[in-house]
């Protein structure tokens, strides 16, 4: 005999089960969106010990005649499509007719529905892909679907399960990303018999909050944005609520809940420097466009698409970010418990300065007058429409916080986060080449790996005003610097920018090389916290702040400003 031989069905079956069916939430996925192929408003999740012993799915859709029940769990058997260009078409959540079949093999499942017009519905029991019974029964409109003792017959899956809460925590993400992306579909969930979710049918603002929760659908902007290729639509939070992971980012095309690293990427990149590093936003992004520019039938499990116009939507959606963030006011507030009090604010009488005891080391009065002088651009074209709100300042704290009062209650504002912003935008706006020669040169030792990276950041160091070259072994020579650092009181600070740029590591897009220039220029050009301040460079400095084109945030995405309003200072001297 060969070594070369045909697989029997039944391996056959179970094999192309494990494409599809990884774990309980992939087989609550499969079940759910042909519950909503059915034309179901209404959905109802059932499992026990998180799937692992039973799951059910109960839906009051089309239903299914006898004949067709016969055939649901049949491999390759659909009602989605009739022939191959259909799939060119498709808008259904399913199409290849493998969901019911590959759960079949591998669990214990019992189909019962029943059409509007039939007066009695079918019952179907299937083990390990073989029907054991179809009998007539009574039951309502709809379809239920029982999943029991789901990898009975393949053990090693069943082995590798992860533990309950895990595989429980899946799940409620599958159903929460489906019924955000069909919020016109009531859903609930159940484990054990107790309710774990509610989410019913409602304007997609609603649904974000039986999702999220109210503070955070409170902090989402609605994004709309449509041309003749595709329409984007959906919520993205501000700035102030941010999350560790990407775990909060649904992205749908058609209403299909998909993957995309690029849609990701030009999310953030529509967020630009108001993301904080390490932090993301929570984002609701729904991309309706022409069936036949995208191809659904990329991946088993049906959450990856293929865009024809992806570099275009990908454009509409950083733009659409854009728009929304530039719209809104993106000012945090502060809400503070009644049992808290605000710190001590030391007053600041025009024109002393306001003195820091604590700080032995504080930059001088002529230093902050110097950085004030650098970054007074009255000429800057951008901003120029943002409207400085009427305030007055009332001191400092710590010589690092600037408190002002506005018509709604107080301001608090990080001076160096606002200053660097300030100088971030006018780095970024001015000239790239224009520079001033040093009279001493700046020698600068680096080590090894920086002595490797250098080589290549140099060209785009020289693109800002940089002129620097190799002076020996491990060393170099910095003969110029961009003229908007005007006179340099520490030489320190040049090398400083070279170390936070190389410490970050190469990156090969100009981009990346000509953010991470301008942050650390604006960070080291800035004041610094602990310098003091007189009322007046205070209010230049709020001045300044107003008219950059983001006021809101510094370029590592830090606020640059809090404000505490008449209500929550009502709350702080038990007012209301």
């Amino acid at each position: 005999m060969g070594n070369i031989h045909i697989l029997d069905e039944a391996s056959i079956n179970k094999i192309a089960a494990g494409e599809v069916i990884e774990r309980p939430a992939s087989v609550v996925k499969e079940l759910v969106e042909n519950s909503i192929d059915a034309g179901a408003d209404t959905i109802r999740i059932e499992v026990t010990k998180s799937g692992k012993d039973s799951i059910r799915v109960i839906d009051n859709g089309f239903g299914m005649s006898k004949d067709d029940a016969a055939l649901s769990y049949v491999k390759h058997a659909t009602s989605k499509i009739r022939k191959i260009d259909d799939i060119e078409t498709v808008r259904t959540m399913g199409f290849r007719g493998e969901a019911l079949s590959s759960i079949s093999a591998i669990a214990r499942v019992e189909i019962t529905t029943k059409t509007k017009n039939e007066l009695s519905g079918t019952r179907i029991i299937i083990h390990g892909g073989n029907p054991v019974s179809i009998l007539e029964t009574g039951t309502p409109d709809g379809t239920t679907v029982a999943v029991n003792d789901l990898f009975y017959n393949t053990p090693v899956r069943k082995k590798y399960l992860k533990s309950d809460t895990s595989e429980l925590t899946r799940i409620i993400d599958i159903v929460s990303r489906i019924a955000i992306g069909h919020n016109d579909i009531s859903f609930s969930l159940f484990n054990n018999g107790k309710e774990l979710l509610r989410c019913p049918a409602s304007e997609l603002s609603g649904t974000i909050i039986y999702i999220y929760g109210q503070e955070v659908a409170r902090a989402m902007l609605p994004v709309d944005l449509e041309s003749p290729i595709a329409r984007i639509t959906g919520f993205i939070s501000r700035p102030s609520m941010m999350r560790s992971s990407l775990d909060f980012q649904s992205f749908y095309v058609n209403d299909r809940n998909i993957n995309s690293k690029a849609i990701g990427f030009a999310l953030r990149e529509g967020y630009g420097t108001l993301m904080p590093r390490g932090r993301f936003p929570i984002a609701v992004l729904k991309i309706n466009v022409d069936t036949h520019e995208v191809d659904v039938n990329v991946h088993p499990t049906k959450n990856q698409v293929r865009l024809s116009n992806e570099r275009e939507i990908c454009d509409m959606v950083k733009q659409a970010v854009k728009n929304a963030l530039s719209q809104n006011d993106l000012i945090p507030d502060i809400k503070i418990p009644v049992q808290q009090s605000l710190p001590y604010v030391t007053p600041a009488a025009d024109p002393l300065l306001v003195k820091e005891k604590t700080s032995y080391f504080k930059p001088s009065a002529r230093d902050t007058q110097r950085r004030l002088r650098r970054s007074d651009r009255t000429d800057m074209e951008r901003g120029q429409d943002n409207e400085v709100p009427e305030v007055k300042v009332l001191g400092q704290v710590d010589s690092i916080y600037i408190i002002a009062g506005t018509k709604n209650g107080l301001m608090i504002i990080d001076q160096h986060a606002a200053h660097e912003r300030i100088f971030f935008e006018l780095v970024r706006e001015s000239k790239r080449d224009d520079s001033q020669e040093l009279i001493v040169p700046i020698n600068i030792e680096l080590d090894s790996m920086e002595k490797v990276l250098i080589k290549d950041t140099i060209p785009f160091l020289e693109e800002f005003g940089f002129r620097i070259s190799e002076f020996g072994p491990g060393s170099f020579a910095v003969t110029a610097v961009p003229i908007v650092m005007e006179k340099l009181e520490d030489p320190q600070i040049v090398h400083d920018i070279i170390s936070d740029i190389l410490s970050q590591g190469k990156i090969k897009e100009e981009t990346g090389i000509f953010e991470r220039v301008t942050k650390s220029i604006a960070c080291r050009s800035a004041l610094k916290a602990g310098a003091d301040c007189s009322v007046p460079q205070m209010e230049k400095l709020i001045q300044q702040l107003f008219r950059t084109d983001n006021p809101y945030t510094c370029p590592h995405g830090r606020p640059t400003m809090v404000s505490l309003n008449r209500q929550e200072l009502d709350k702080l001297f038990r007012r209301s």
